[in-house]
Order: structure tokens, then C-alpha cells, then sequence
């Protein structure tokens, strides 16, 4: 375990696996080293791979008060880290934060936005999102941290039923020590006005940019992320056919392989 220090102070904990061009892994919500360790152990064969905890999980610190910059600054350090310039792999909301990143002006070579999940153009998925802030934030100001859990897995579309078995798993106290940075990736998908992309966002991305979408996403997801796609000067969108929100290392890994080497 290594860790590197952000403009704030903040340690920022990593592992670095294998050889060859650097690149970084983003995880999404409640994820943390060992939640992203299957994808950049696979990854490591082909790269040097920068795994970490992002902020407030794991073994990194966590500075208050949150802001998104921080975590920018986060992977600001980490690409310094792997030597100047970095590839970056964002999942989920995580792709959200690498896409945030890269629109800053970090030293991206290569980026995958693996399923970032902004809203469409909708009123009602836009009130969603901003009950959602409002939720998230009361349950946590309330020291709820276990059904601040449960409520992301219910709005994620995980069954009351499942979720109830999955309180009982070993790891459900694990999930509930990083429930307060739900928080935090809610602010980077900005949740408060809305969920959308942020006009102008993707523009501002110079690099080659791979978004990527499972075949059996919900059509609107799609459908936005081709739209990202399109609106990113040297973007491009592709379905994993049959695939969900979450891939198998086996099936994603060559994808990324093929794109990050420029194949």
C-alpha cells in the first residue's frame, strides 16, 4: 500500500499493479480498492495500474468540507504519481469524476467513461435527482448510514428483498463506513440541479474518449451516453452487447486493452 499527498493535504491511498503505460481506475459510488481490484489486476497485464481509494473510503483521509476540486486534485496527484500523464478509467460515477477531471486539463492521454450515469433531457428523472440530493444529504446529517445504503441500492433498482439479504453479508458494514461519501458522489454527478451533463463539460475535452454502455442499460442511458459521446471532439460511443451496468473483467479488459493501446 502507497499513498500520495493532494494539494489539501489529504493522503490518498493506492496499489500499483503490473508494467508498462500508466493508467488510473476510477471507481464509482460506495466502491473502493478492493471493489475495482478484479478490473485492475486484469488490467495490469497489459499496464501500470494505479488502483486507490478515493477520498473518505478505505485507507485515504478524507478532508472537510467536500468539494469535487479536492477529488480532482486527488487524481491530479495520482497521474504525477504514475509519472506526468496517465490513461483514466471512470465507472459509473466515477467516469463522471475522470470526465471532470480531463475537462480540467489533467494530464489524460487516454479516457474510458464506462456508463456515466447523467440524466437525459426529463423533468421527471431531473426532480429524481434532486429528491435523491435532498434524501442522501438528511439521512446522513441524521446519522442513517445504513438506510442511507439501502436507499442507493433501492434507487439503483436492486429489490427491497435482495437488499434485505444483503444487509446480512459480511461486507454490509464496509459499505456502511463509506455511506457518507454517497454525498460526495452526488455532488459530482451534480444531483442538485438535476443529474444532467453540465453544458459546455465535454467540449472542453481534448483527448481521445471511449464512452462505453451495456447493451441491456435502460434505452435512455444509451442514449445519453451516445449522446456524450457525440458532444466530445474526439469521442466515440460503444454497446457491450448483452452486457449490465457492472462487466465481467473478462469481457471489459479487452475492450479497454484495445482502446487504451490505440489499437
Amino acid at each position: 500500500m502507497s499513498k500520495v499527498i493532494s494539494t489539501d493535504g489529504t493522503a490518498i491511498a493506492f496499489e500499483r499493479l503490473g508494467d508498462g503505460p500508466p493508467v488510473v481506475v476510477v471507481g464509482g459510488a460506495l466502491c473502493d480498492q478492493a471493489s475495482t481490484r478484479p478490473t485492475a489486476e486484469a488490467l495490469a497485464w497489459h499496464f501500470t495500474v494505479l488502483n486507490y481509494d478515493r477520498r473518505g473510503r478505505g485507507d485515504s483521509g478524507d478532508t472537510t468540507p467536500y468539494a469535487v476540486e479536492r477529488e480532482i486534485e486527488d487524481l491530479a496527484a495520482l497521474i504525477d504519481e504514475a509519472g506526468g500523464a496517465a490513461s483514466v478509467y471512470g465507472h459509473s460515477s466515477g467516469a463522471g469524476l475522470a470526465l471532470r477531471a480531463a475537462a480540467h486539463g489533467l494530464p489524460v492521454t487516454r479516457l474510458v467513461l464506462h456508463e456515466p450515469p447523467y440524466n437525459p433531457d426529463d423533468d421527471h428523472l431531473r426532480r429524481e435527482a434532486r429528491q435523491w440530493a435532498e434524501t442522501i444529504t438528511a439521512l446522513l446529517d441524521a446519522g442513517r448510514r445504513d438506510d442511507a445504503v439501502q436507499s442507493f441500492m433501492a434507487l439503483t433498482g436492486v429489490p427491497r428483498t435482495e437488499i434485505r439479504h444483503m444487509r446480512a453479508e459480511p461486507w454490509w458494514p464496509a459499505m456502511e463506513a463509506r455511506a457518507h461519501t454517497l454525498r460526495y458522489d452526488s455532488e459530482v454527478m451534480g444531483d442538485t440541479e438535476g443529474g444532467t451533463l453540465p453544458p459546455g463539460l465535454p467540449g472542453r475535452v481534448p483527448v481521445p474518449t471511449l464512452v462505453l454502455s451495456g447493451g441491456t442499460s435502460p434505452p435512455w442511458m444509451i442514449d445519453t451516453n451516445r449522446r456524450l459521446a457525440e458532444a466530445l471532439p474526439r469521442g466515440r460511443h460503444q454497446v457491450m452487447a448483452g452486457e449490465e451496468h457492472v462487466v465481467p473483467p473478462e469481457v471489459l479488459v479487452p475492450v479497454l486493452v484495445e482502446f487504451l493501446t490505440g489499437r
